[in-house]
């Protein structure tokens, strides 16, 4: 049996992460079994406050995942059954899976090519008598051209709620992410740019009747305890997971410093480097590089090799969501977006974390220079 190819630049290590935290977080997980308030209570309201003010917003919503927060913010905002919401396929499933959880229907438009984000260019022809809101995604860690958007949307007197679940700290024109829409919904996911231990998420608003009406929908529709508002879901992040957050959201920016850094790396690597795409960054924002994605035409293959040399890769995504058999019944197909289903076939994402060292770093552009060079 031939010996599997050794690892020698991860694609993520939390280990590396969460090692020089541990004594303190295991501490505040302590002081959490102590009071006992493992669902909800003040450790997550703690948090909620610190986030808010890190988001530049004045509400944060504390809620069980990133799905829960698309999912609560667009039914607190009044879309239900019959609405449309117009979002990108480009993305990952979750976007499209907290419209159709509302009664609606998922309409996409393609992105741009540049920013494979929301093309603002396309955005007003998909819009009908139906359209209720808009989903922009911040992918990778760049923020979709918010401003065109949000004009578009006031025009037709519609409902923004940015997908920011890979923008933790993103920032556009100034603003940052989740502060410019109507509400701005974040994933915690452990390998986020801001990740818990296990699954959370929230919802941040400057509306502080939105705010209000996710608090109640995240906790079964309770205004107070055992009097039901409205129906709603339990959707209540986890003590546990505040302390956590809480604790890592302090280093966050310093976190998307070094991924610049590196990422600022990568890039010199690639200058005039044939065959390859390395990630623009557009005029308008900061980009904090949940992912480093690059476009290469011979995909599988690249990736196979430096897997073979060592070094970890991803598709971040490989099918986009109009194409799933999820959603077939909408009736897209093979050439409805020719610009998200080009990134489909040509994407790598290459390894992109803070804790990544020098020599890790040159592992990746030696091997994939190399590589690339080779043809």
């Amino acid at each position: 049996m031939t010996k599997p190819p050794e690892t020698t630049v991860p694609f993520l290590d939390l280990r590396a992460q969460h090692d020089p935290l541990r004594a303190e977080i295991m501490a505040a997980i302590e002081e959490v079994v102590d009071r006992n308030a493992f669902a909800g209570g003040p450790f997550v309201t703690a948090f909620e406050e610190d986030f808010a003010k890190f988001c530049e917003t004045q509400h944060a919503i504390g809620l069980g995942n990133g799905t829960d927060a698309l999912w609560l913010a667009l039914l607190a905002a009044g879309v239900g059954q019959g609405a449309e919401v117009i979002t990108v396929p480009h993305t990952f499933m979750a976007t499209a899976e907290a419209i159709t959880f509302c009664g609606a229907t998922p309409v996409f438009v393609d992105v741009d090519p540049q920013s494979y984000t929301m093309d603002p260019a396309q955005l007003e022809r998909a819009i009908t008598p139906r359209t209720k809101a808009i989903i922009p995604v911040h992918l990778y860690g760049q923020m979709a051209d918010m401003d065109p958007i949000l004009e578009i949307a006031k025009r037709h007197n519609l409902i923004v709620i940015e997908d920011a679940c890979q923008a933790h700290g993103a920032e556009y024109k100034g603003r940052k992410a989740g502060s410019i829409g109507h509400a701005g919904c974040f994933s915690f996911y452990p390998g986020k740019n801001l990740g818990a231990w296990g699954e959370a998420g929230a919802v941040t608003t400057n509306d502080g009747e939105l705010a209000k009406r996710i608090k109640v929908l995240r906790d079964h529709g309770q205004s107070t305890k055992y009097h039901h508002s409205m129906i709603g879901w339990n959707a209540r992040m986890d003590g546990i997971q505040g302390v956590v957050l809480r604790i890592k959201l302090r280093s966050l920016a310093q976190g998307n410093a070094a991924r610049r850094a590196h990422a600022a790396k990568y890039d010199a690597a690639l200058v005039g480097q044939s065959g390859v795409i390395a990630p623009p960054v557009m005029s308008h924002g900061s980009h904090v590089y949940h992912l480093y994605v690059i476009r290469v035409k011979a995909r599988d293959r690249l990736m196979q090799a430096l897997g073979e040399r060592g070094v970890a890769t991803g598709i971040h995504y490989p099918k986009p969501v109009h194409l799933q058999e999820a959603y077939r019944s909408l009736g897209y197909g093979q050439g409805s977006f020719p610009v998200t289903e080009a990134c489909a076939a040509e994407i790598v994402s290459l390894p992109m974390f803070p804790e990544l060292t020098p020599q890790q770093i040159d592992t990746v552009t030696r091997e994939l220079t190399a590589l690339l060079n080779a043809g």
